[in-house]
């Protein structure tokens, strides 16, 4: 069946225990070519009631629902990412799990306004790519992380993204630890891929939040290495850099236009942007908070944490403030862009309106990846 001729499959009823998404917004960013990104209509959260609790309460947040579920597309895409995990050499012997984990739904969901499977895979590859190198790097000392190597080693994954240029004697040696690192091969293989469909402007862009995300693991990795819990501000901070950025600023790539840099580097522009990155990697600390955490709480940092150690509250309390903190970034992240929207560009408007889809893309993702739910 053509993919363009594939229906997508509306999102389930939420059964009336669960807790669920808050408030979307009824109409999206405006301006010229958002329309196919608004929602139909709004959805306020629904109380909770006395039917028995589900295994996994899931926080009640303000953001949008995802504008489309096209699971065989997302599949698809996703299977796609796995055979390519699998040659590229990332996550070795845990092809299920990453499976399991569905990036191939993720992309579906987060950018809505294309069909076409491989501009899908190209972010997908992008994005799967950023994950090995957090899990392979920082968390997951199975996977070979150490703390002691990490700077080194994000510093060469740089020369990577945005290639080194060396005399030919050790360009060799560069190339020698390309072959050696999976995840080496999988950044390049991404930006391979990607330049299928990206100007130069927008390679350009994405090394530069890849940079920015790199400096995030490496800030975490030092409060590990010295068993610092951070203050919440200087959390905030870093999550802003340690964020789903790198993913959002594909929107236009993904949707087959390109957002000017005289626009996409606005600091009015990227104020709002950077608000709804921070809300987007809070979305993962709520939901990533059992996997990732163990009685010290010094397993893996998130909101909940940082917080319930500042402010000396319990883990409830924190994950309701931890909500908050989301909520407000997202309401800021809805006026300042539709005020955007309509005072710019319409390339302006789509774009925006493209990252307030990848919002509740991501939101719904998080709600049913094995991931982090172990299902």
């Amino acid at each position: 069946m053509s993919l363009l001729s594939r229906a997508a499959t509306p999102i389930a009823s939420r059964e009336t225990s669960d807790l669920v998404v808050g408030a979307l917004l009824r109409t999206g960013p405006g301006g010229i070519g958002t329309s196919a990104l608004r929602p139909a209509g709004g959805h306020t959260a629904t109380a909770e009631s006395d039917t028995p609790e589900p295994t996994r309460r899931e926080p009640e947040i303000y953001c949008p629902e995802a504008l489309r579920d096209d699971v065989a597309l997302g599949d698809e895409v996703n299977e796609r990412l796995v055979a390519w995990a699998e040659r590229i050499g990332i996550y070795p012997g845990r092809v299920e799990e990453v499976r399991g984990a569905n990036f191939g739904r993720l992309v579906m969901l987060t950018h809505p306004d294309s069909d076409d499977p491989d501009r899908l895979t190209a972010a997908g590859k992008c994005a799967l790519a950023e994950w090995a190198t957090d899990d392979h790097y920082c968390d997951d000392e199975t996977q070979g992380s150490d703390l002691t190597l990490l700077g080194a080693r994000l510093g060469v994954a740089n020369a990577v993204v945005d290639p080194a240029h060396l005399p030919p004697r050790y360009a060799a040696d560069l190339e020698r630890a390309v072959g050696r690192d999976p995840v080496l091969r999988a950044l390049r293989g991404a930006f391979e891929h990607l330049a299928r469909y990206a100007d130069i402007e927008q390679v350009n862009r994405l090394r530069q939040e890849i940079a920015s995300l790199f400096v995030g693991y490496d800030t975490e990795g030092s409060w590990r290495a010295s068993e610092r819990v951070p203050p919440v501000w200087e959390y905030l901070v870093n999550r802003q850099d340690n964020s789903f950025l790198p993913c959002m600023a594909l929107v236009d790539v993904v949707g087959g236009y390109r957002l000017p840099a005289a626009e996409y580097y606005d600091p009015r522009v990227r104020r709002a942007v950077s608000f709804a990155a921070s809300a987007s990697v809070i979305v993962n600390d709520l939901y990533s908070t059992a996997k990732e955490s163990d009685a010290s709480g010094l397993v893996d940092f998130n909101l909940p944490m940082v917080i319930a150690v500042e402010e000396n509250c319990s883990t409830e309390e924190a994950v309701r403030r931890s909500v908050a903190v989301h909520d407000d970034l997202v309401r800021t992240f809805e006026a300042e862009s539709a005020f955007l929207s309509a005072t710019g560009s319409p390339r302006l408007g789509r774009f925006l309106a493209a990252v307030w889809a990848w919002l509740g893309g991501n939101r719904e993702w998080h709600r049913g990846t094995a991931r982090y739910s172990g299902a």
